[in-house]
């Protein structure tokens, strides 16, 4: 258990340090470590070290509440003047380093809550867990369960947070990131004139039932329960809701021969990098919302629309709704490209139809139509194959696939123009964001037996995202400023008083 020395004599304070220090030197010295390898050694300085440094913050705490001035009192925000108790008040503080003591003075009046003055300059949250600590949690819960975060935790510094815990240290760590949003959109505009690229797609995680969205709970709700060892897809279906992903990023135009989307040519240029990417999900917000921000973190970017605007999607069509819904509230003007690779599985599945059980003259025939497609022929590709199936009279299966096929490539004929976007040099292809919905959703959502509440899940969605965008550190500082108005500033009339101490 933390000691706290109250002593008046400053010098004491610190003297359990001091006498850490010595220790260390001492056994640094002594002739049984001359026998250690330097992992030993190192391992020893590991844990003694910090028990150094938990008490020189013990005795820095300890001369702070030493110095705290006497005889002042303090106005609450509902306007109630408290006085200053002389009887001091301690809690606990669980740093990295290992349980230390707060102790400070209370203000207090008769019907108002308490004030405490050193704890607002201190910064003191209202658990016990310390700056350092909720930090290094919000990066270890981005990248791992929380199980593996806590036991990393335990197991790399003197700090201690038990799962529960950390859950909703987690969730209180990401409540900022909307305001945090906000900010952002005051920032001034990127200075490019590359292409400005808008994609999105979703994931679904798996949840618990109550969590789920209205019409997949009432789904899972009304299945019957059956004694099997694996779920069908429709199943799996009725565990998940789904996290829409978004990404915005700039990218040099990339001109190039349809010829070179089926056989790549050795001799053209390098493809150009991406550019100040920034991606981010959310489960809890409806597509629609997450959609708006995509296009606000454009408008940030270019709000004077000098740019090429380029949205790059799979051509779901209620996702192709939204974003032209979105298009048209913020008032601008976007090319729509729709992913070719989603376009060639429906090539594949109408070969199949027409060729079954040829493999070679199914490849051959994707071959042929794919490069069609990407020379802007997609029309006469629907028609060459609907004439096809009409001829060979195929099985109402195997027509199927077909029509669907050509209805893929008619419906979205305007989206599928792949030989002038290929001369402006667009992007055809959704790997940005199918890297985003598998790094910000599945690598950690779907971790093995998980089934998440929504809540945790969001603000795990959240810290990934601040990480992945490079993000994290900005955040943080903006999130300790929020959480020093939350828990201190806004109890007092004149929080400026801070200042002056």
């Amino acid at each position: 258990m933390s000691q706290a020395y109250t002593t008046s004599d400053e010098g004491e304070m610190f003297s359990p340090a001091f006498e850490q220090f010595s220790d260390v030197v001492t056994q640094l010295r002594s002739e049984e470590s001359r026998q250690l390898g330097h992992g030993q050694v190192e391992q020893f300085l590991e844990k003694e070290g910090r028990e150094l440094l938990r008490r020189l913050l013990q005795g820095h705490l300890d001369y702070r509440a030493a110095n705290e001035t006497d005889g002042e009192s303090l106005e609450g925000v509902e306007g109630v003047i408290r006085s200053q108790h002389r009887q001091e008040c301690q809690s606990h503080l669980e740093p990295l380093c290992g349980d230390v003591i707060v102790t400070r003075r209370a203000y207090r009046a008769p019907g108002v809550p308490s004030l405490f003055a050193l704890a607002a300059e201190l910064h003191v949250p209202p658990d016990k867990y310390s700056d350092g600590l909720r930090r290094r949690l919000g990066q270890e819960v981005a990248l791992m369960s929380f199980d593996d975060a806590t036991e990393r935790i335990a197991q790399t510094t003197g700090g201690h947070l038990p799962k529960r815990q950390s859950a909703q240290v987690a969730v209180k760590m990401a409540q900022d990131f909307e305001a945090f949003s906000d900010l952002r959109q005051a920032q001034e505009g990127e200075a490019s004139a590359d292409l400005l690229v808008l994609t999105t797609d979703s994931k679904g995680m798996v949840m618990r039932q109550e969590d789920l969205r209205e019409a997949t709970r009432k789904a899972a709700q009304s299945a019957s329960p059956t004694r099997k060892t694996r779920l069908s897809p429709g199943e799996k279906r009725q565990r998940k809701r789904m996290a829409t992903v978004a990404s915005v990023y700039t990218v040099a135009p990339y001109v190039r021969r349809p010829e070179a989307g089926m056989n790549p040519d050795p001799e053209e240029l390098p493809r150009p990098h991406v550019q100040n990417k920034r991606g981010w999900a959310s489960g809890e917000r409806d597509a629609k919302d997450v959609i708006d921000e995509l296009f606000e973190e454009a408008l940030r970017r270019d709000p004077q629309q000098d740019r090429q605007w380029v949205v790059v999607v799979d051509g779901e069509p209620h996702q192709l709704a939204r974003i032209q819904a979105a298009a048209r509230r913020h008032e601008v003007s976007v090319t729509i490209v729709v992913d070719f690779i989603h376009g060639l599985e429906y090539l594949w599945d109408a070969a199949r139809g027409l060729y079954p059980g040829d493999a070679a003259a199914a490849e051959a025939w994707v071959q042929a139509r794919a490069l069609k497609v990407l020379q802007g022929q997609g029309s006469e590709v629907a028609a060459g194959m609907r004439r096809s199936a009409t001829l060979r009279q195929l099985s109402a299966q195997q027509r199927g696939v077909v029509d669907t096929c050509a209805d893929y490539l008619l419906n979205r004929r305007s989206s599928l123009r792949y030989d002038v976007f290929l001369g402006l040099g667009f992007p055809i292809a959704t790997g940005v964001i199918e890297g985003a919905c598998r790094h910000l959703v599945k690598d950690r959502m779907d971790l093995t037996g998980a089934r998440w509440r929504l809540q945790r899940a969001e603000a795990v969605l959240k810290l990934r995202s601040l990480r992945s965008s490079g993000d994290f550190e900005a955040y943080w500082c903006f999130h300790k400023e929020q959480e020093l108005h939350r828990n201190h500033l806004s109890r007092y009339a004149d929080p400026l008083f801070l200042d002056a101490k």
